[in-house]
């Protein structure tokens, strides 16, 4: 599976992003997909994930009401929809993939993309 991540940028507080996940390679309605992030300094950290069923989701507290995570199988690609940014949410974003649901747990994740930048200016 190969996964690439696009839609970062340079974008002010309050403003808004969508970042996508496009992959190839198996079969995609059957991955489960997580988003992550690291800022410079920082450890990576879990900001949301989805299930192979769409239902499924799981967000980190502090984007949660401000990020959705969803997926379209037919452009085998998930999205992550970032409303009202803030400065600290600048890091670089990681999609990853597995064959079920990894949810929280960057371990788990065999699949990786190369990461897309977000900036926050305040």
């Amino acid at each position: 599976v190969q996964l690439q991540a696009s839609g970062g940028g340079l974008v002010q507080t309050g403003d808004s992003l969508r970042l996508s996940c496009a992959a190839s390679g198996r079969s995609f309605s059957r991955l489960g997909v997580g988003w992550f992030r690291q800022a410079p300094g920082e450890v990576r950290e879990f900001v949301a994930a989805i299930g192979v069923s769409a239902y499924t989701t799981d967000y980190a507290a502090s984007v949660k009401g401000r990020f959705t995570i969803s997926r379209d199988n037919a452009k085998n690609t998930v999205y992550l929809q970032m409303n009202s940014l803030k400065p600290e949410d600048t890091a670089l974003y990681y999609c990853a993939a597995l064959a079920a649901y990894g949810g929280r747990r960057f371990d788990l994740y065999d699949y990786w993309g190369q990461g897309t930048l977000v900036t926050v200016s305040s």
